[in-house]
Formats: structure tokens, C-alpha cells, sequence
């Protein structure tokens, strides 16, 4: 495997047409106190995960799983235990700094792990730092956060109600954003893995130029790949992905305020495009990569010299 070892900077953005992308506790889509709608880097994650997992069968720790016997979600230590087998124990007085390493080693396998980072409170305190981030979402689209319920009706009834009601059908609502387009902006540093791995020598991992294809597979088309009902009409729109030269100490601000999507949907970047222009920026750029479809979506403004592929492409090497 080869070490990637470059600096990425760019934005992902999930479409929502009558569509809830990211609830809250209430079942509303998430919103800003400004009223924006938003939702979380979980929100994002999650689809990533599962495509990792259930479509390029991947090894993902952070994901939910359900024990044979009881069907029950598994803890920490048994999510661990699923994958790895019995958790490992030491003796002397360095035996909480063996432990440590192996299972820093054993979820470093993961590629979740390797990408996102994670915190592990169980058996063993662990607390890796993930070169992948990813922001929340903001809604950029120009129209107002239109929000609205609708009512749905369950094929049974409700036992538990008194009176008449017991012998109705069970009513409930559902929330929809009429349309939403999500920015998550995205970072990548592989040097948040450097020390754990140096520590760890022989039985560490770094993150691969295999991981980094996969991962933009995943963020190309894991929302997409992810249906239920509540999803349905939730799909990726666009990535751009802006990879820095080897050894490149540029940083980048977010790009997700400069991103906008007018009333008819088109998407403008010639914010990003000027940032990207500049002479010393340019001069700290390896490539800039922007995917989407060109069947279904409008772009305004793309960066200069960025090759442009479809959203929806197989990445060979995957």
C-alpha cells in the first residue's frame, strides 16, 4: 500500500427534494437559530460508512451491529470483540500502554478508523484524531428553508389509546424540506496519524492512497447509495475535491460560504474559483478534481484547469 501523504481541501453537497436529509429529536429537519436548515458531519458520515462497508466491503468499526441471540445493538466492547476476538490483557507495569497499542493497532484496520478517527471508553481509554473532517452542512440554496408536515396513517391500531380511538388506525406526521442543497465543507491531513503510528511502529497503519480513492467514491455517491423513506428524494450533487502538492504547508478556509445555489438550482463556484486563482495558491496545488453530473446539474464558475468527471463514476483502482 502507498502512503498518502498530501494535504485536501474542498466541499461535498447533498441535494434534498421533499426530502428530510439530517432530522432532529422531533423529527424536523435540523435548523440554524437563523432559520437555515443544516445537518451534521454525522449526517454525512454515516452514508460514507455504510458504502465502505456494505458496498466495498470494507472493514468499518463505528457502525451499528445487533447481537444473534437477543438482537440487541452491541456496546463498544463487544462491537471490538465482534471484530477483533477476545480483548487483549497484559501483566507488568507498562500493561495499560500494551493494551493501549493493541487496540490502537486492531482499530487502525478499520478504515473508518484510519479516515474519521474515533474515540474508544470501553475496556481501554483511546482517543484517535482522524485526518478526514467534515463540517456540517449549511443549506446554500436561495429560496427560503420551506418546511413542511404531512400526515400518514399506520395499518394498525393503537391498543393502548382509550375509547373510540382504540379502534382507529394510528395517525402520525412526517417532516420534508422542499428542496435543500447541503455544503459539507472537507479536510484532509495525514500527519494527524503520524505520531500514533510512529509510537506504534510495526502495528500501525497509515492511510493509503487506496483509502483516499475509496473514501471519494464514498463521498461521491454514498447518500445516494443509502435509501429509506425518510432519504428518499436525498441525493449527492457534487465534490470538489482540491489535492495540495506533497510537503505543501498552504491552509485553506472553508469553502462553504463562497458556494451558491440560485432559485434554479445552479450551482455557482466562481468564488471558490477566484480563492483557487490566485498565484500563490495556485502555485501550492496538485490538482483540482470536480464530479457531478452534468445530466442533472448546472455549474457555474468551475475552477480553471479542474478535470471534471461524473459524480457517479467507478473508481478504477477501488
Amino acid at each position: 500500500m502507498t502512503a498518502f501523504k498530501k494535504r485536501v481541501y474542498g466541499c461535498a453537497i447533498v441535494k434534498a427534494t421533499n426530502a428530510n436529509y439530517n432530522a432532529d429529536f422531533s423529527h424536523q429537519p435540523r435548523t440554524l437559530p437563523n432559520g437555515v436548515v443544516y445537518a451534521t458531519d454525522k449526517a454525512k458520515k454515516y452514508p460514507v460508512r455504510n458504502f465502505l462497508l456494505k458496498e466495498l466491503q470494507e472493514k468499518v468499526f463505528y457502525f451499528k451491529s445487533f447481537k444473534e441471540d437477543t438482537l440487541q445493538p452491541r456496546d463498544l466492547n463487544e462491537r471490538y470483540e465482534q471484530l477483533f476476538g477476545v480483548f487483549p490483557t497484559a501483566k507488568g507495569k507498562d500493561k495499560d500502554a500494551v493494551i493501549k497499542k493493541a487496540v490502537a493497532s486492531n482499530l487502525l484496520s478499520c478504515i473508518d478508523v484510519r479516515l474519521f478517527g474515533g474515540t474508544f471508553a470501553g475496556k481501554t481509554n483511546l482517543s484517535l484524531h482522524g485526518p478526514v473532517q467534515i463540517t456540517h452542512g449549511e443549506n446554500r440554496y436561495a429560496l427560503e428553508n420551506t418546511i413542511y408536515s404531512e400526515q400518514i396513517m399506520s395499518p394498525f391500531r393503537n391498543s393502548s389509546e382509550k375509547g373510540a380511538d382504540s379502534d382507529a388506525s394510528t395517525l402520525g406526521t412526517q417532516a420534508r424540506l422542499q428542496e435543500g442543497h447541503y455544503v459539507h465543507n472537507i479536510s484532509v491531513n495525514p500527519k494527524n496519524l503520524d505520531e500514533l503510528n510512529a509510537l506504534l511502529g510495526d502495528q500501525g497503519t497509515a492511510l493509503s492512497e487506496q483509502d483516499i480513492e475509496k473514501l471519494k467514491e464514498a463521498l461521491r455517491v454514498g447518500v445516494t447509495y443509502y435509501d429509506s423513506s425518510s432519504k428518499a428524494g436525498v441525493e449527492n450533487e457534487l465534490l470538489l475535491w482540491v489535492e495540495l502538492k506533497e510537503g505543501s504547508r498552504q491552509v485553506m478556509p472553508s469553502f462553504v460560504k463562497w458556494i451558491a445555489v440560485s432559485e434554479d438550482g445552479v450551482i455557482d463556484l466562481s468564488k471558490v474559483s477566484a480563492y483557487l486563482a490566485q498565484e500563490h495558491i495556485k502555485a501550492q496545488v496538485e490538482k483540482v478534481e470536480l464530479f457531478y453530473n452534468e445530466f442533472v446539474t448546472q455549474v457555474e464558475g468551475a475552477p480553471k484547469g479542474a478535470v471534471v468527471s461524473p459524480l457517479d463514476a467507478v473508481s478504477a483502482s477501488v
